[in-house]
């Protein structure tokens, strides 16, 4: 759609929200234009979880993360995520 209405200026986010709770968007943006948006610095959420280990995995995981001076949750995460981008052949 071309013919795009002037977005209104909202004073608080509360404002913002509740606008866009009762409006379409199209109706204020033309979404043929859009573009795809990179935020580099933005942090994924985490979420805390329990994993049971046999403690001479963890004692040798630790070691590992030691030499690389890195923390071992750190060094868990990063052989996780290698594992997955080698299975979906994205390496």
């Amino acid at each position: 759609m071309s013919d795009t209405r002037k977005r209104p200026d909202f004073k608080t986010e509360e404002e913002e929200r509740a606008f866009w709770e009762h409006h379409d968007s199209s109706d204020y943006v033309d979404w043929c234009k859009a573009e795809a948006v990179t935020l580099p610095n933005l942090k994924p959420s985490t979420k805390t979880i329990s994993l049971r280990l046999p403690e001479s995995l963890l004692d040798g995981i630790k070691q590992e993360a030691k030499k690389r001076d890195m923390p071992y949750q750190s060094l868990i995460k990063y052989w996780l995520a290698n594992e997955i981008r080698r299975n979906q052949g994205t390496t």
